[in-house]
């Protein structure tokens, strides 16, 4: 088995800027050695510590689908020291990567489902391995329904795909920004408005969920007066992972810890727990 604590050497592979103030860049990795990129087996929901030699690691979810082979994908916002350094990072830098980590999203249970994904903002990472997971595998699942909103068009990550996605006829796809823009021409209104609006069915359906606390908390109300039962609504705390493996005990919440128990996790078992969101 490998060591938890030793990091997988990767080389940058690609660099995408996301945003115009480029405090969003996503990372295509490639692994430096075939016999880990062998032994790296992962599902959508699972996340990462990348980390830079002298400066720290931070956590990140798998954007990459396990569908596209031999890179992994993550999208990093410029918030402190360690993703301050990661963006300095270019192509042909080394980093090192410990994981995948946690669980992940209940993709072999959807077969034969319809599925709800609703997301917002630069917290669509994980959503986006696990939309292109689905695409990949289409058959396997009936409808599937994209609710993804952010603060205004600048700040939606994947813009190149978020394209395609608009072109294809098996996604029912839905962007929203929080207020009017000029020349924006889908809708306008928070996540959860707009989820209410659209009403996705429940029926033979599941629902997962991923963005700002703030947007999971007032729209898994709407979703359950949809119709979605408590183990239906899936959402991932992926914001308070930590070290990765729940040793140093700062992802907790109640009884369970994000790092090893989550980060996803249905609506029945964290209602249990005071202030999960």
């Amino acid at each position: 088995m490998k060591n938890a604590y030793v990091p997988i050497p990767m080389i940058v592979d690609k660099i995408g800027i996301e945003d115009t103030a480029k405090t969003l860049r996503t990372f295509d990795l490639r692994f430096v050695n075939d016999a880990d990129c062998e032994q790296f087996k992962y599902l959508p929901g699972q996340f990462c510590e990348m980390s830079i030699l002298g400066k720290g690691e931070s956590p990140f979810g798998i954007a990459s689908s396990p569908t596209e082979e031999g890179i992994l994908k993550f999208t990093v916002n410029r918030t402190g020291l360690v993703t301050n350094e990661i963006h300095y990072l270019q192509v042909g830098d080394k980093v090192g990567i410990r994981g995948p980590l946690g669980n992940w999203y209940p993709v072999d249970s959807f077969k034969g489902e319809n599925v709800v994904i609703v997301g917002g903002g630069f917290a669509f990472t994980t959503l986006r391995s696990l939309l292109i997971y689905l695409l990949a595998h289409r058959d396997d699942y009936k409808d599937i329904t994209v609710i993804y909103g952010a603060r205004n068009p600048e700040l939606f990550i994947y813009k190149d795909e978020i394209e395609s996605w608009k072109q294809r006829s098996d996604i029912n796809l839905h962007l929203t920004i929080d207020n009017p823009v000029d020349g924006w021409v889908h809708k306008v209104g928070f996540v959860p408005a707009v989820a209410k609006e659209v009403a996705p069915s429940s029926e033979n359906a599941s629902v997962v969920v991923c963005g700002p606390p703030i947007m999971i908390k007032y729209t898994i109300p709407v979703l359950v007066d949809l119709g979605f039962s408590d183990e239906r609504i899936i959402t991932s705390l992926e914001r308070r992972m930590k070290c990765g493996i729940g040793k140093c005990g700062r992802c907790n919440i109640g009884p369970e810890y994000v790092c090893i128990d989550g980060p996803v996790f249905t609506l029945e078992q964290l209602k249990p727990i005071p202030d999960a969101f």
